[in-house]
């Protein structure tokens, strides 16, 4: 049963969408010759392209519609976060990028090997796998659950045909339909937030001043509450997550750090980044003043919204019923784009990590040949695992089945930017201490989140240790982590024998090395 509110022509726009994206991604197919050209696309695309693969990666649909539903409901705290990632880029960029394109092959967790060992290789793959396979579930089911509501159709069979369009041109395309993708669906995604809010300026008595003014004197422009108190979603827990949101992100994530290497050069690269990440921001800022501007929209018009409508709900409401014949099609289609764009580099990304740091060294002998039909394999498998996970969401109504694998993620993977930032900046912390540091890091996160969670109806937490429960907000428990595994890695290795730790894989050999103009 189609949507009331849709046009035939705005059908006609996303399934005319969905069959470029297809053909597009698979003309890249007859390049795909070997893994350096699967994965890194040859180190041959140019800076700009890299740089706006990297805002794609970093927006999905989430971005497209939980931030309105933030900016509807709250005000612009959340978007504290994506503000600390320039702050922090601008610092550790000039040396991550060469350190990376220097020391790696294809996969990120190579370094974490060369600096501390193979188990601690093995902790940072599984955990972006881990990661990013129950992101790709949760991306599939919260894109499925907004197209199938706002086009009419079936959720099951949305999930089935995005799938199949995202495996298909990943698999046979590689990382360059990748990211020339990630080009034309960042341009969409941008392209539909602007058109959403220059129709709401337009349609609204008094304009965008008056749009303005309203939702300043109600509260929804700023980022408070500035106290210092942990308990609560505060600026300060915002912009501690961010640093480290940061420095885990471009730092440590398999997705962001394989487009480094498909940049020319260090300098391209570097650029890449650059341009990646300050888009970023202005992309994550246009949507919360999206949700901001559509509170004000149904203030100030006399446009009314249906009673109780959930604020993630109110601007997919509004693409519906208050934009143009094709336009709503334009702007389902810049939501598919945003998903299937971050879908898309999970896809060859999990590949390349499955690839390199698995099958690779437990199979030396085997050829190029055979390592790109691996990759090629798994991202059959990981998209298909992907979308059995949003089935089970469905099936679950989102709510137990999430929970526990965001649990079970969270508990197994904190840290990882407190390893990273141990091996860059210590020389003397040893693998030992960094295994210790893991262990407690693990021990430390589960105690914090099965000691402050609920699932289903219960009151108590999982774990309930009274006065010893863990009372600071979620976000924390992310910083903790790393810091955890920072503290206890670098002051345990004292136990142990003095490393030979190769100064090129720290921040040392790169300011030696400028120091003496080599850089």
């Amino acid at each position: 049963m189609h949507n009331p509110g849709l046009h035939l022509l705005d059908y006609l726009v996303v399934f005319g969408y969905l069959l470029f994206i297809v053909y597009l991604g698979t003309t890249f197919a007859k390049r795909q010759t070997g893994t350096d050209r699967y994965f890194k696309a040859g180190s041959s695309i140019p800076s700009w392209a890299v740089g706006l693969s990297i805002l794609a990666t970093l927006i999905s649909s989430v971005t497209f519609l939980a931030y309105p539903g933030e900016g509807f409901d709250s005000n612009w705290i959340r978007l504290v976060q994506g503000l600390m990632v320039p702050i922090v880029l601008v610092f550790m960029v000039g040396f991550i990028v060469p350190l990376y394109r220097r020391v790696i092959g294809i996969s990120a967790y190579e370094y974490f090997e060369k600096r501390f060992g193979y188990l601690a290789r093995l902790y940072t793959s599984l955990a972006f796998a881990m990661a990013h396979f129950s992101k790709m579930g949760t991306v599939f089911f919260l894109l499925a659950l907004a197209l199938s509501s706002m086009m009419g159709f079936n959720i099951y069979l949305v999930i089935i045909v995005l799938g199949f369009v995202v495996i298909l041109y990943t698999l046979l395309g590689g990382i360059e339909a990748v990211i020339w993708l990630d080009v034309i669906q960042g341009i969409m995604l941008f392209g539909g937030g602007l058109l959403c809010l220059g129709i709401m300026f337009a349609t609204a008595s008094g304009g965008p001043i008056e749009m303005i003014r309203f939702a300043a004197s109600e509260g929804k422009i700023g980022f408070s509450p500035y106290d210092l108190d942990f308990t609560r979603l505060t600026f300060i827990v915002m912009a501690l997550n961010g640093i480290f949101y940061a420095i885990h992100k471009y730092g440590t994530d398999q997705t962001i750090v394989q487009r480094y290497l498909t940049a020319r050069s260090d300098k391209q690269a570097i650029k890449a980044s650059l341009i990646g990440v300050f888009l970023c921001v202005p992309v994550w800022a246009l949507f919360m003043f999206v949700g901001t501007s559509l509170f004000s929209y149904y203030a100030v018009t006399d446009v009314p919204l249906p009673p109780d409508m959930r604020p993630d709900a109110v601007f997919p409401y509004f693409i519906t019923t208050q934009l143009p014949i094709g336009i709503t099609g334009l702007i389902l289609a810049g939501i598919a784009a945003a998903a299937l764009s971050s879908l898309d580099s999970d896809l060859n990304s999990l590949a390349a990590v499955f690839t390199e740091d698995y099958y690779k060294r437990f199979k030396p002998s085997s050829t190029d040949k055979q390592r790109l039909f691996v990759g090629r394999v798994t991202v059959l498998v990981c998209g298909i695992g992907a979308l059995g996970v949003a089935f089970i969401y469905v099936a679950a109504e989102g709510e137990t089945v999430l929970a526990i694998i965001f649990t079970l993620y969270a508990i197994f993977s904190g840290g990882i930017a407190g390893l990273f930032l141990l091996g860059i900046f210590s020389r003397r912390t040893n693998k030992q201490g960094v295994y210790i540091g893991i262990v407690a890091t693990v021990i430390f996160t589960a105690w914090g989140i099965l000691t402050s969670i609920t699932l289903g109806v219960a009151e108590k937490p999982l774990l309930d240790l009274g006065r010893f429960n863990y009372t600071h907000h979620s976000y924390m428990l992310g910083v903790y982590s790393h810091l955890v595994l920072f503290i206890v890695g670098y002051l345990t290795s004292y136990l142990f024998p003095r490393p030979e730790t190769d100064k090129n894989f720290t921040i040392y050999g790169y300011m030696e090395k400028k120091k003496k103009g080599e850089i």
